[in-house]
């Protein structure tokens, strides 16, 4: 009786622990007024309370500040900010967590999904493992959300040298606890692959980040996206392994060749399950 008592107190505690975090959710955007209510409205209905978003647009020339700014005006937790110039989405991401004051930092962007649990999964897996990063599976679906391009399953843990190899995390499902990370980590100045590259920063910090198995979001896969430029993205690949990281031309050969057989085979539908 006494250990079952004990064994209730345990999970009762956790559960107001992860409860007392606030989290920051960071989104940019540019020209996102066609999927933008359905990202903020994703947000709204976590069953986790304690969240701001920061949603900082990137001189958009739609009508995507008037849909925030009506949001924002019913929704204190929800905050615009602006760019005076277009800077990318880098710089827009960089500018909400600066002005973020939670103490867990998430990122989805202005057309992906989460579950309606995925926070509350999320910091309550981070507590229990008393992680500094987490993430999770997800699912991909086309452009319009009607075709099914099947579910990216993450691996229990990845660190900074499996990072290098191939990028478990997707900004859509990770976040970093500020104070076990060392403080705010912000992305570096690079148009393409800064989102690779804060995990990266990020697992210098700590050993390990942990996924959590369960599918908590929903991934819009865009027809111009530009991840699906496999060309450009493996120039940006090489310049972070180079550029970013300051890693020898060996080295850099090395992780690139993991890089590319690991992309080749998830592109064949060989790969998504760890």
């Amino acid at each position: 009786m006494v250990a079952l008592l004990f064994l209730f107190l345990g999970i009762v505690m956790d559960k107001s622990e992860s409860f007392s975090l606030t989290v920051s959710i960071i989104t940019p955007v540019f020209n996102s007024e066609k999927y933008l209510l359905d990202t903020i409205t994703s947000v709204q209905e976590q069953t986790y309370p304690n969240w701001e978003m920061l949603i900082t647009d990137d001189c958009s020339t739609d009508g995507s500040i008037e849909l925030i700014q009506k949001i924002a005006d019913k929704d204190a937790r929800i905050k615009l900010l602006k760019l005076d110039t277009n800077s990318g989405s880098g710089v827009a991401r960089n500018t909400s967590i600066e002005a973020s004051t939670g103490d867990v930092i998430a990122f989805i962007d202005s057309d992906d999904l989460w579950d309606s649990d995925f926070l509350e999964k999320s910091l309550s897996f981070m507590e229990k493992k008393k992680a500094g990063i987490v993430f999770s599976s997800y699912r991909r679906f086309s452009e319009n959300l009607e075709e099914s391009l099947g579910e990216f399953v993450v691996p229990e843990y990845t660190d900074y040298s499996m990072m290098l190899k191939s990028c478990a995390i997707s900004c859509l499902t990770g976040m970093y606890h500020v104070e076990r990370c060392g403080g705010k980590v912000y992305l570096p100045k690079i148009r393409k692959r800064q989102d690779y590259c804060i995990w990266l920063a990020l697992l210098k910090h700590v050993d390990k980040a942990y996924g959590i198995k369960d599918v908590l979001a929903t991934y819009r896969v865009r027809s111009n996206s530009v991840s699906r430029n496999k060309f450009k993205t493996a120039q940006y690949q090489w310049r972070v392994y180079r550029d970013i990281e300051n890693l020898s031309l060996t080295k850099s050969a090395y992780y690139f060749v993991h890089y590319a057989t690991k992309g080749l085979v998830k592109n064949f539908g060989l790969l998504g399950r760890a």
